[in-house]
């Protein structure tokens, strides 16, 4: 399965939810990896902690070879590094993705990342891509590339208006390049139960046919200490309310019922 996780707006925690969740199906046994392409690399250093910065074998190494005249391209599985957790692998991002942009684009090599993230799939049961917070090159090749999209929302109305866009824009993908992509739903991030425009905001959308995720994700500093500590909760915190609906939420996307709070 390949998942990528999708929101143009900034800050609505896209590398928490793809680190967390692909933590989970790691700790559940399944050979799983992440794929930075956002080229600030907070799900790289997230996951692999200071040695994020000796690596030179990054996603931006792959796709550049996509542009260069070599006899023999490396394989993509030359670009995953083990985490510090079991079963759980990641693909580094690099700042370089800024200065690779351009020339991919140029070249028209926006479905490489899929050749690359099929191949992978026969090592994978499971590949999660991060995404930089704009519909960019790299935003556009994860949405070709990917099976099913998770849109993470932080319940306020800024964001909800962003929703719309982002929906018709993956519509267009879904139209023009990727016609087997899934929206899986949005995810309610930060969500604070005891508040009334979050609810209120949710139950909006719900009314609207939008697929709001029925598991919610809470707001809590223990998501800021376990970045801090470069580890998931699945292993920071592994009895935290937070955790269990991070628990709830992969169970939810892999099809076993969950109960939701009130």
């Amino acid at each position: 399965m390949r998942r990528v996780v999708f929101n143009q707006k900034g800050g609505v925690g896209k590398s928490s939810i793809t680190c967390n969740l692909a933590a989970i199906s790691a700790a559940e046994g399944k050979r799983t990896l992440v794929v930075d392409l956002d080229p600030q690399g907070n799900s790289t250093h997230y996951l692999l902690g200071q040695r994020a910065e000796t690596f030179k074998d990054t996603v931006a190494d792959l796709l550049e070879q996509t542009v260069s005249f070599s006899v023999f391209n490396r394989r993509p599985d030359e670009f995953v590094h083990a985490s510090p957790f079991p079963n759980l692998f990641v693909m580094p991002s690099s700042p370089e993705l800024d200065f690779l942009e351009r020339k991919l684009e140029a070249k028209h090599k926006i479905y490489k990342l899929r050749e690359a993230l099929k191949k992978l799939g026969e090592n994978f049961d499971e590949i999660y891509v991060d995404t930089a917070p704009a519909l960019d090159f790299y935003t556009r090749s994860a949405l070709i590339a990917a099976q099913r999209c998770l849109i993470p929302f932080d319940c306020d109305d800024f964001s909800r208006q962003a929703l719309y866009n982002i929906l018709n824009e993956i519509q267009d993908l879904q139209e023009d390049h990727n016609p087997d992509l899934v929206v899986e739903g949005i995810v309610a991030n930060q969500f604070q139960n005891r508040a009334t425009l979050p609810k209120q905001l949710v139950q909006e959308l719900l009314e609207e046919g939008l697929p709001i995720l029925s598991v919610h994700l809470s707001s809590s500093v223990k998501m800021r200490e376990s970045h801090q500590a470069r580890q998931p909760l699945v292993h920071f915190a592994p009895k935290h309310n937070l955790t269990r609906q991070y628990i709830n939420l992969y169970r939810l996307l892999n099809g076993e019922k969950v109960e939701t709070e009130a």
